[in-house]
Protein backbone atom coordinates (compact mmCIF):
# COMPACT_ATOMS: atom_id res chain seq x y z
CA UNK A 1 0.00 0.00 0.00
CA UNK A 2 1.15 3.52 -0.76
CA UNK A 3 0.89 6.75 1.18
CA UNK A 4 -2.41 7.43 2.99
CA UNK A 5 -3.54 3.83 2.49
CA UNK A 6 -4.00 4.17 -1.25
CA UNK A 7 -3.13 1.20 -3.42
CA UNK A 8 -0.50 1.62 -6.11
CA UNK A 9 -3.24 1.70 -8.76
CA UNK A 10 -5.22 4.33 -6.89
CA UNK A 11 -2.14 6.49 -6.45
CA UNK A 12 -1.30 6.17 -10.13
CA UNK A 13 -4.87 7.00 -11.08
CA UNK A 14 -4.68 10.14 -8.93
CA UNK A 15 -1.62 11.13 -10.97
CA UNK A 16 -3.60 10.83 -14.20
CA UNK A 17 -2.69 7.34 -15.46
CA UNK A 18 -4.18 3.86 -15.62
CA UNK A 19 -1.59 1.10 -15.88
CA UNK A 20 -1.79 -2.27 -17.64
CA UNK A 21 1.52 -3.47 -16.21
CA UNK A 22 1.79 -6.32 -13.72
CA UNK A 23 3.27 -5.25 -10.39
CA UNK A 24 5.37 -8.38 -9.96
CA UNK A 25 8.74 -6.86 -9.05
CA UNK A 26 9.90 -6.32 -5.47
CA UNK A 27 12.81 -4.21 -4.26
CA UNK A 28 15.33 -6.99 -4.96
CA UNK A 29 14.16 -7.55 -8.52
CA UNK A 30 14.27 -3.79 -9.07
CA UNK A 31 17.77 -3.64 -7.57
CA UNK A 32 18.84 -6.47 -9.88
CA UNK A 33 17.54 -4.51 -12.88
CA UNK A 34 19.40 -1.34 -11.90
CA UNK A 35 22.56 -3.19 -10.89
CA UNK A 36 22.84 -5.22 -14.09
CA UNK A 37 22.30 -2.00 -16.07
CA UNK A 38 25.07 -0.29 -14.07
CA UNK A 39 27.15 -3.51 -14.44
CA UNK A 40 30.46 -2.98 -12.59
CA UNK A 41 31.87 -6.08 -14.30
CA UNK A 42 31.34 -4.58 -17.74
CA UNK A 43 32.65 -1.18 -16.66
CA UNK A 44 35.76 -2.47 -14.87
CA UNK A 45 36.74 -4.73 -17.75
CA UNK A 46 36.29 -1.91 -20.24
CA UNK A 47 38.01 0.82 -18.19
CA UNK A 48 40.69 -0.89 -16.10
CA UNK A 49 43.40 -0.29 -18.68
CA UNK A 50 42.30 3.30 -19.27
CA UNK A 51 42.48 4.01 -15.54
CA UNK A 52 46.01 2.69 -15.26
CA UNK A 53 47.14 4.56 -18.37
CA UNK A 54 45.76 7.91 -17.23
CA UNK A 55 45.95 7.89 -13.44
CA UNK A 56 47.70 4.71 -12.36
CA UNK A 57 46.30 2.57 -9.52
CA UNK A 58 45.16 5.78 -7.81
CA UNK A 59 42.36 6.00 -10.38
CA UNK A 60 40.45 3.66 -8.06
CA UNK A 61 39.50 6.71 -6.00
CA UNK A 62 37.33 7.91 -8.88
CA UNK A 63 35.01 5.02 -8.11
CA UNK A 64 34.41 6.54 -4.67
CA UNK A 65 34.23 10.13 -5.92
CA UNK A 66 31.71 9.50 -8.71
CA UNK A 67 29.69 7.06 -6.60
CA UNK A 68 29.30 9.80 -3.98
CA UNK A 69 28.31 12.35 -6.66
CA UNK A 70 25.81 10.02 -8.27
CA UNK A 71 24.35 9.18 -4.87
CA UNK A 72 23.49 12.88 -4.54
CA UNK A 73 21.72 12.68 -7.89
CA UNK A 74 19.94 9.48 -6.87
CA UNK A 75 18.76 11.07 -3.61
CA UNK A 76 17.14 13.89 -5.59
CA UNK A 77 15.57 11.45 -8.05
CA UNK A 78 14.34 9.32 -5.15
CA UNK A 79 12.20 12.18 -3.88
CA UNK A 80 10.81 12.76 -7.36
CA UNK A 81 9.91 9.13 -8.08
CA UNK A 82 8.40 8.79 -4.60
CA UNK A 83 5.91 11.52 -5.47
CA UNK A 84 5.58 10.43 -9.13
CA UNK A 85 6.01 6.61 -9.35
CA UNK A 86 5.24 6.56 -13.07
CA UNK A 87 6.80 4.29 -15.72
CA UNK A 88 9.40 5.89 -17.93
CA UNK A 89 11.41 7.61 -15.22
CA UNK A 90 13.08 10.73 -16.52
CA UNK A 91 10.34 11.64 -19.02
CA UNK A 92 7.37 11.77 -16.59
CA UNK A 93 9.55 13.33 -13.90
CA UNK A 94 10.51 16.17 -16.24
CA UNK A 95 6.91 16.52 -17.44
CA UNK A 96 5.66 17.08 -13.90
CA UNK A 97 8.61 19.24 -12.82
CA UNK A 98 9.45 21.34 -15.88
CA UNK A 99 6.62 21.04 -18.39
CA UNK A 100 5.89 19.31 -21.67
CA UNK A 101 8.54 20.85 -23.94
CA UNK A 102 11.42 20.34 -21.52
CA UNK A 103 10.24 16.79 -20.93
CA UNK A 104 10.13 16.10 -24.65
CA UNK A 105 13.67 17.33 -25.34
CA UNK A 106 15.14 15.63 -22.29
CA UNK A 107 13.50 12.31 -23.10
CA UNK A 108 14.49 12.61 -26.77
CA UNK A 109 18.18 12.87 -25.84
CA UNK A 110 17.88 10.25 -23.13
CA UNK A 111 16.19 7.62 -25.29
CA UNK A 112 18.83 7.95 -28.02
CA UNK A 113 21.57 7.71 -25.41
CA UNK A 114 19.99 4.51 -24.09
CA UNK A 115 19.61 2.97 -27.55
CA UNK A 116 23.25 3.72 -28.31
CA UNK A 117 24.27 2.26 -24.95
CA UNK A 118 22.43 -0.98 -25.76
CA UNK A 119 24.38 -1.31 -29.00
CA UNK A 120 27.68 -0.46 -27.30
CA UNK A 121 27.29 -3.01 -24.50
CA UNK A 122 26.36 -5.71 -27.01
CA UNK A 123 29.46 -4.84 -29.05
CA UNK A 124 31.75 -5.04 -26.01
CA UNK A 125 30.25 -8.43 -25.12
CA UNK A 126 31.37 -10.09 -28.34
CA UNK A 127 34.98 -10.55 -27.21
CA UNK A 128 33.83 -12.57 -24.19
CA UNK A 129 31.27 -14.51 -26.20
CA UNK A 130 33.79 -15.35 -28.92
CA UNK A 131 36.24 -16.80 -26.39
CA UNK A 132 33.52 -18.86 -24.69
CA UNK A 133 32.38 -20.24 -28.05
CA UNK A 134 35.95 -20.97 -29.14
CA UNK A 135 35.94 -18.48 -32.00
CA UNK A 136 39.61 -17.90 -32.80
CA UNK A 137 39.21 -15.00 -35.22
CA UNK A 138 36.64 -12.35 -34.38
CA UNK A 139 36.00 -10.82 -37.79
CA UNK A 140 33.67 -7.81 -38.27
CA UNK A 141 31.09 -10.15 -39.82
CA UNK A 142 31.16 -12.55 -36.84
CA UNK A 143 30.99 -9.58 -34.47
CA UNK A 144 27.86 -8.27 -36.20
CA UNK A 145 26.20 -11.70 -36.09
CA UNK A 146 26.96 -12.04 -32.38
CA UNK A 147 25.63 -8.57 -31.59
CA UNK A 148 22.37 -9.21 -33.45
CA UNK A 149 22.02 -12.62 -31.79
CA UNK A 150 22.62 -11.17 -28.32
CA UNK A 151 20.05 -8.42 -28.89
CA UNK A 152 17.53 -10.95 -30.22
CA UNK A 153 17.97 -13.27 -27.22
CA UNK A 154 17.48 -10.35 -24.84
CA UNK A 155 14.35 -9.32 -26.76
CA UNK A 156 12.84 -12.81 -26.51
CA UNK A 157 13.47 -12.87 -22.74
CA UNK A 158 11.98 -9.41 -22.30
CA UNK A 159 8.88 -10.38 -24.27
CA UNK A 160 8.26 -13.07 -21.63
CA UNK A 161 7.04 -10.48 -19.16
CA UNK A 162 8.06 -8.62 -16.04
CA UNK A 163 8.38 -11.72 -13.87
CA UNK A 164 10.77 -13.33 -16.36
CA UNK A 165 12.74 -10.08 -16.56
CA UNK A 166 13.05 -9.99 -12.78
CA UNK A 167 14.23 -13.59 -12.59
CA UNK A 168 16.88 -13.23 -15.30
CA UNK A 169 18.03 -9.90 -13.85
CA UNK A 170 18.45 -11.62 -10.47
CA UNK A 171 20.56 -14.32 -12.12
CA UNK A 172 22.59 -11.55 -13.73
CA UNK A 173 22.99 -9.90 -10.34
CA UNK A 174 24.40 -13.15 -8.98
CA UNK A 175 26.77 -13.47 -11.93
CA UNK A 176 27.93 -9.89 -11.44
CA UNK A 177 28.57 -10.41 -7.72
CA UNK A 178 30.55 -13.59 -8.38
CA UNK A 179 32.46 -11.97 -11.22
CA UNK A 180 33.33 -8.72 -9.44
CA UNK A 181 33.09 -9.18 -5.68
CA UNK A 182 33.91 -12.88 -5.43
CA UNK A 183 36.80 -12.83 -7.86
CA UNK A 184 38.05 -9.49 -6.56
CA UNK A 185 38.20 -10.75 -2.98
CA UNK A 186 39.88 -13.97 -4.11
CA UNK A 187 42.58 -12.01 -5.92
CA UNK A 188 42.99 -9.65 -2.99
CA UNK A 189 43.31 -12.41 -0.37
CA UNK A 190 45.11 -15.22 -2.17
CA UNK A 191 46.92 -13.71 -5.15
CA UNK A 192 48.16 -10.36 -3.87
CA UNK A 193 51.54 -9.30 -5.25
CA UNK A 194 51.49 -5.62 -4.31
CA UNK A 195 51.08 -3.58 -1.14
CA UNK A 196 48.04 -1.38 -0.57
CA UNK A 197 50.31 1.67 -0.75
CA UNK A 198 50.33 1.17 -4.52
CA UNK A 199 47.03 3.08 -4.68
CA UNK A 200 48.71 6.22 -3.39
CA UNK A 201 51.92 5.83 -5.39
CA UNK A 202 52.30 7.66 -8.69
CA UNK A 203 53.90 6.22 -11.76
CA UNK A 204 51.54 7.49 -14.45
CA UNK A 205 52.92 11.00 -14.98
CA UNK A 206 55.15 13.65 -13.50
CA UNK A 207 52.07 15.88 -13.46
CA UNK A 208 50.00 13.46 -11.45
CA UNK A 209 47.20 15.93 -10.80
CA UNK A 210 46.45 16.13 -14.51
CA UNK A 211 46.77 12.37 -14.88
CA UNK A 212 44.43 11.73 -11.97
CA UNK A 213 41.81 14.09 -13.39
CA UNK A 214 42.09 12.28 -16.70
CA UNK A 215 41.17 9.07 -14.90
CA UNK A 216 37.82 10.61 -13.91
CA UNK A 217 36.32 8.76 -16.86
CA UNK A 218 36.78 5.50 -14.93
CA UNK A 219 34.00 6.57 -12.59
CA UNK A 220 31.95 8.69 -14.98
CA UNK A 221 31.46 5.84 -17.44
CA UNK A 222 30.39 3.50 -14.64
CA UNK A 223 27.77 5.00 -12.37
CA UNK A 224 24.55 5.28 -14.26
CA UNK A 225 21.82 2.69 -14.47
CA UNK A 226 20.25 3.31 -11.08
CA UNK A 227 17.61 5.44 -12.78
CA UNK A 228 16.34 2.30 -14.55
CA UNK A 229 14.67 1.38 -11.27
CA UNK A 230 12.34 4.32 -11.90
CA UNK A 231 11.66 3.27 -15.49
CA UNK A 232 9.76 0.20 -14.25
CA UNK A 233 7.96 1.98 -11.39
CA UNK A 234 4.53 0.75 -12.52
CA UNK A 235 5.76 -2.85 -12.27
CA UNK A 236 6.95 -2.56 -8.66
CA UNK A 237 4.76 -3.11 -5.62
CA UNK A 238 4.65 -0.08 -3.28
CA UNK A 239 6.79 1.74 -5.84
CA UNK A 240 6.82 5.07 -4.00
CA UNK A 241 8.87 3.46 -1.24
CA UNK A 242 10.62 0.56 -2.93
CA UNK A 243 11.97 2.28 -6.05
CA UNK A 244 14.02 4.93 -4.18
CA UNK A 245 15.38 2.16 -1.94
CA UNK A 246 16.41 0.11 -5.00
CA UNK A 247 18.11 3.15 -6.59
CA UNK A 248 20.28 3.79 -3.54
CA UNK A 249 21.14 0.12 -3.10
CA UNK A 250 22.18 -0.04 -6.77
CA UNK A 251 24.83 2.63 -6.22
CA UNK A 252 26.02 1.25 -2.88
CA UNK A 253 26.32 -2.36 -4.07
CA UNK A 254 27.80 -1.17 -7.36
CA UNK A 255 30.48 0.89 -5.62
CA UNK A 256 31.45 -1.91 -3.24
CA UNK A 257 31.58 -4.38 -6.13
CA UNK A 258 33.66 -2.10 -8.34
CA UNK A 259 36.12 -1.33 -5.53
CA UNK A 260 36.56 -5.03 -4.76
CA UNK A 261 37.12 -5.84 -8.42
CA UNK A 262 39.44 -2.95 -9.31
CA UNK A 263 41.57 -3.34 -6.20
CA UNK A 264 41.78 -7.13 -6.65
CA UNK A 265 43.11 -6.81 -10.19
CA UNK A 266 45.66 -4.14 -9.23
CA UNK A 267 46.93 -6.03 -6.20
CA UNK A 268 47.18 -9.33 -8.09
CA UNK A 269 48.99 -7.90 -11.13
CA UNK A 270 52.73 -8.15 -11.42
CA UNK A 271 54.62 -4.85 -11.28
CA UNK A 272 55.76 -5.50 -14.83
CA UNK A 273 52.17 -5.92 -16.07
CA UNK A 274 51.04 -2.74 -14.30
CA UNK A 275 53.91 -0.78 -15.81
CA UNK A 276 53.20 -2.19 -19.28
CA UNK A 277 49.51 -1.36 -18.99
CA UNK A 278 50.23 2.16 -17.78
CA UNK A 279 52.48 2.59 -20.81
CA UNK A 280 49.74 1.37 -23.14
CA UNK A 281 51.62 -1.80 -24.05
CA UNK A 282 48.98 -4.31 -22.88
CA UNK A 283 45.52 -3.98 -24.39
CA UNK A 284 43.97 -6.71 -22.20
CA UNK A 285 45.50 -6.52 -18.72
CA UNK A 286 42.56 -8.25 -17.01
CA UNK A 287 42.72 -11.14 -19.45
CA UNK A 288 46.43 -11.49 -18.71
CA UNK A 289 45.83 -11.44 -14.93
CA UNK A 290 43.06 -14.03 -15.17
CA UNK A 291 45.16 -16.34 -17.33
CA UNK A 292 48.10 -16.07 -14.91
CA UNK A 293 46.00 -16.58 -11.77
CA UNK A 294 43.15 -18.88 -12.81
CA UNK A 295 44.70 -20.75 -15.69
CA UNK A 296 42.96 -21.40 -19.00
CA UNK A 297 40.00 -23.32 -17.52
CA UNK A 298 39.39 -20.84 -14.71
CA UNK A 299 39.61 -17.90 -17.07
CA UNK A 300 37.08 -19.54 -19.39
CA UNK A 301 34.68 -20.07 -16.48
CA UNK A 302 35.00 -16.41 -15.59
CA UNK A 303 34.22 -15.48 -19.18
CA UNK A 304 31.00 -17.53 -19.00
CA UNK A 305 30.01 -15.48 -15.94
CA UNK A 306 30.94 -12.33 -17.86
CA UNK A 307 28.72 -13.31 -20.82
CA UNK A 308 25.78 -13.80 -18.43
CA UNK A 309 26.49 -10.37 -16.95
CA UNK A 310 26.63 -8.74 -20.40
CA UNK A 311 23.37 -10.42 -21.43
CA UNK A 312 21.70 -9.23 -18.23
CA UNK A 313 23.00 -5.72 -18.86
CA UNK A 314 21.54 -5.69 -22.40
CA UNK A 315 18.30 -7.14 -21.04
CA UNK A 316 17.98 -4.41 -18.40
CA UNK A 317 18.83 -1.67 -20.89
CA UNK A 318 16.21 -2.92 -23.34
CA UNK A 319 13.60 -3.06 -20.60
CA UNK A 320 14.37 0.45 -19.36
CA UNK A 321 14.42 1.92 -22.89
CA UNK A 322 11.13 0.26 -23.80
CA UNK A 323 9.38 1.65 -20.71
CA UNK A 324 10.65 5.11 -21.54
CA UNK A 325 9.41 4.79 -25.13
CA UNK A 326 6.06 3.50 -23.92
CA UNK A 327 5.66 6.33 -21.41
CA UNK A 328 6.65 8.83 -24.10
CA UNK A 329 4.18 7.33 -26.59
CA UNK A 330 1.36 6.92 -24.03
CA UNK A 331 1.26 10.72 -23.89
CA UNK A 332 1.15 10.88 -27.73
CA UNK A 333 4.55 12.56 -27.82
CA UNK A 334 6.15 10.41 -30.56
CA UNK A 335 5.39 9.47 -34.16
CA UNK A 336 3.50 6.13 -34.22
CA UNK A 337 2.51 6.72 -30.60
CA UNK A 338 -0.53 4.46 -30.88
CA UNK A 339 1.64 1.54 -31.97
CA UNK A 340 4.43 2.20 -29.47
CA UNK A 341 2.06 2.59 -26.53
CA UNK A 342 0.44 -0.83 -26.86
CA UNK A 343 0.80 -3.25 -23.93
CA UNK A 344 0.61 -6.99 -24.60
CA UNK A 345 -2.53 -8.59 -23.16
CA UNK A 346 -0.56 -11.77 -22.46
CA UNK A 347 2.77 -10.60 -21.04
CA UNK A 348 1.73 -7.10 -19.91
CA UNK A 349 4.86 -5.51 -21.40
CA UNK A 350 5.20 -2.88 -24.18
CA UNK A 351 5.95 -5.33 -26.98
CA UNK A 352 6.33 -2.83 -29.81
CA UNK A 353 8.54 -0.52 -27.75
CA UNK A 354 10.72 -3.53 -26.90
CA UNK A 355 11.06 -4.32 -30.61
CA UNK A 356 12.24 -0.76 -31.28
CA UNK A 357 14.68 -1.01 -28.35
CA UNK A 358 16.17 -4.06 -30.06
CA UNK A 359 15.98 -3.19 -33.77
CA UNK A 360 17.50 0.32 -33.51
CA UNK A 361 20.61 -1.02 -31.69
CA UNK A 362 20.86 -3.68 -34.41
CA UNK A 363 20.92 -0.93 -37.04
CA UNK A 364 23.58 0.91 -35.02
CA UNK A 365 25.57 -2.33 -34.98
CA UNK A 366 25.49 -2.29 -38.78
CA UNK A 367 26.91 1.25 -38.74
CA UNK A 368 29.67 0.09 -36.38
CA UNK A 369 30.32 -2.85 -38.72
CA UNK A 370 30.79 -0.47 -41.64
CA UNK A 371 32.96 1.86 -39.51
CA UNK A 372 34.43 0.05 -36.46
CA UNK A 373 36.11 3.27 -35.30
CA UNK A 374 32.67 4.71 -34.54
CA UNK A 375 32.14 2.45 -31.48
CA UNK A 376 34.09 4.55 -28.98
CA UNK A 377 32.72 7.92 -30.16
CA UNK A 378 29.07 6.82 -30.08
CA UNK A 379 29.64 5.33 -26.62
CA UNK A 380 31.01 8.68 -25.47
CA UNK A 381 27.89 10.41 -26.83
CA UNK A 382 25.68 7.99 -24.90
CA UNK A 383 27.37 8.77 -21.59
CA UNK A 384 27.17 12.54 -22.14
CA UNK A 385 23.52 12.32 -23.20
CA UNK A 386 22.58 10.37 -20.09
CA UNK A 387 24.38 12.82 -17.78
CA UNK A 388 22.60 15.74 -19.46
CA UNK A 389 19.26 14.01 -18.87
CA UNK A 390 20.14 13.38 -15.23
CA UNK A 391 21.02 16.98 -14.60
CA UNK A 392 17.90 18.20 -16.33
CA UNK A 393 15.91 16.45 -13.60
CA UNK A 394 18.22 17.78 -10.87
CA UNK A 395 17.94 21.36 -12.19
CA UNK A 396 14.16 21.12 -12.61
CA UNK A 397 13.86 19.82 -9.04
CA UNK A 398 15.93 22.70 -7.71
CA UNK A 399 13.87 25.30 -9.60
CA UNK A 400 10.69 23.81 -8.17
CA UNK A 401 12.13 23.90 -4.65
CA UNK A 402 12.84 27.61 -5.03
CA UNK A 403 9.21 28.02 -6.14
CA UNK A 404 7.97 26.32 -2.98
CA UNK A 405 7.88 22.61 -3.85
CA UNK A 406 8.24 20.29 -0.87
CA UNK A 407 8.29 16.67 -2.10
CA UNK A 408 5.34 14.79 -0.61
CA UNK A 409 6.07 11.16 -1.41
CA UNK A 410 6.75 8.59 1.34
CA UNK A 411 10.49 9.11 0.80
CA UNK A 412 11.72 12.63 1.60
CA UNK A 413 15.07 14.27 2.34
CA UNK A 414 13.34 16.76 4.59
CA UNK A 415 15.34 19.86 5.49
CA UNK A 416 18.42 18.44 3.76
CA UNK A 417 16.69 18.34 0.39
CA UNK A 418 17.73 21.80 -0.81
CA UNK A 419 21.39 21.36 0.18
CA UNK A 420 21.60 17.93 -1.44
CA UNK A 421 19.88 19.23 -4.57
CA UNK A 422 22.39 22.08 -4.93
CA UNK A 423 25.32 19.71 -4.33
CA UNK A 424 23.95 17.26 -6.93
CA UNK A 425 23.68 20.04 -9.51
CA UNK A 426 27.23 21.25 -8.81
CA UNK A 427 28.54 17.71 -9.20
CA UNK A 428 26.57 17.20 -12.42
CA UNK A 429 27.84 20.43 -13.98
CA UNK A 430 31.39 19.33 -13.24
CA UNK A 431 30.76 15.85 -14.69
CA UNK A 432 29.26 17.22 -17.90
CA UNK A 433 32.06 19.75 -18.31
CA UNK A 434 34.57 16.93 -17.97
CA UNK A 435 32.77 14.75 -20.49
CA UNK A 436 32.82 17.69 -22.91
CA UNK A 437 36.61 17.98 -22.72
CA UNK A 438 38.05 17.50 -26.24
CA UNK A 439 40.15 14.44 -26.92
CA UNK A 440 43.82 14.56 -27.81
CA UNK A 441 43.95 12.70 -31.11
CA UNK A 442 44.44 15.85 -33.17
CA UNK A 443 41.34 15.12 -35.26
CA UNK A 444 38.80 17.85 -34.41
CA UNK A 445 35.79 15.73 -35.32
CA UNK A 446 36.88 12.71 -33.28
CA UNK A 447 38.05 14.86 -30.35
CA UNK A 448 34.66 16.58 -30.09
CA UNK A 449 32.42 13.68 -31.06
CA UNK A 450 30.48 13.67 -27.77
CA UNK A 451 29.32 17.26 -28.23
CA UNK A 452 28.71 16.72 -31.94
CA UNK A 453 26.56 13.68 -31.12
CA UNK A 454 24.41 15.61 -28.65
CA UNK A 455 23.95 18.47 -31.12
CA UNK A 456 23.10 15.97 -33.88
CA UNK A 457 20.31 14.57 -31.70
CA UNK A 458 19.10 17.88 -30.25
CA UNK A 459 18.81 19.79 -33.56
CA UNK A 460 16.37 17.44 -35.36
CA UNK A 461 14.57 16.83 -32.07
CA UNK A 462 14.20 20.56 -31.50
CA UNK A 463 12.99 21.11 -35.06
CA UNK A 464 10.41 18.35 -34.70
CA UNK A 465 9.25 19.88 -31.42
CA UNK A 466 8.82 23.31 -33.05
CA UNK A 467 7.18 22.07 -36.25
CA UNK A 468 5.09 19.06 -35.17
CA UNK A 469 4.43 20.40 -31.64
CA UNK A 470 3.95 16.93 -30.12
CA UNK A 471 3.70 18.40 -26.64
CA UNK A 472 0.26 19.80 -27.50
CA UNK A 473 -1.23 16.40 -28.40
CA UNK A 474 -1.50 15.07 -24.88
CA UNK A 475 -3.90 16.03 -22.11
CA UNK A 476 -1.77 14.28 -19.47
CA UNK A 477 -0.89 16.45 -16.44
CA UNK A 478 2.27 18.56 -16.46
CA UNK A 479 4.06 21.23 -14.39
CA UNK A 480 2.05 20.23 -11.33
CA UNK A 481 4.70 19.15 -8.80
CA UNK A 482 3.69 21.79 -6.25
CA UNK A 483 -0.06 21.21 -6.71
CA UNK A 484 0.26 17.42 -6.42
CA UNK A 485 2.40 17.74 -3.30
CA UNK A 486 -0.22 20.02 -1.71
CA UNK A 487 -3.01 17.53 -2.47
CA UNK A 488 -0.99 14.63 -1.10
CA UNK A 489 -0.38 16.49 2.14
CA UNK A 490 -4.05 17.33 2.40
CA UNK A 491 -4.88 13.64 1.98
CA UNK A 492 -6.89 14.15 -1.19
Amino acid sequence: MSKNGQSDSAQLSALGYESNYNRSMNVWGTLALGFTYLSPLVAIYALFGLGLMTGGPGSIFWILIVAAGQMLVALVMGEVVSQFPIAGGIYPWMRRLAGRQSAWLTAWVYVWAMLVTIASVAEYATGFLATVLGVTELTPEITLIMVVALLAVALVINLGGTKTLGRIATIGLGAELVGVVGLGLYLLIFERQNEFTIFTDSFASADYGTAFMGAALVGLFMFYGFEACGDVAEEVGDAAREVPKAMYLTIIVGAVSALASFSGYVLAASPELLAATAAGENADPIGTILADVLGETGARLFLVVAVVAFLSCVLSLQAAASRLLHSFARDKMLPASGWLSKISDRSKVPTNALIVASVVPMLLAVIIYVNPASLVPITAFAVLGIYIAFQSVVLASLIQRFRGWKPAGPWSLGSFGLIINIAALAYGIWAISWLLQPGASGDWFIDNISLIGVVAVLVPGGLYLLIARPHLRSKAPYSDAIAVASKMRAGK
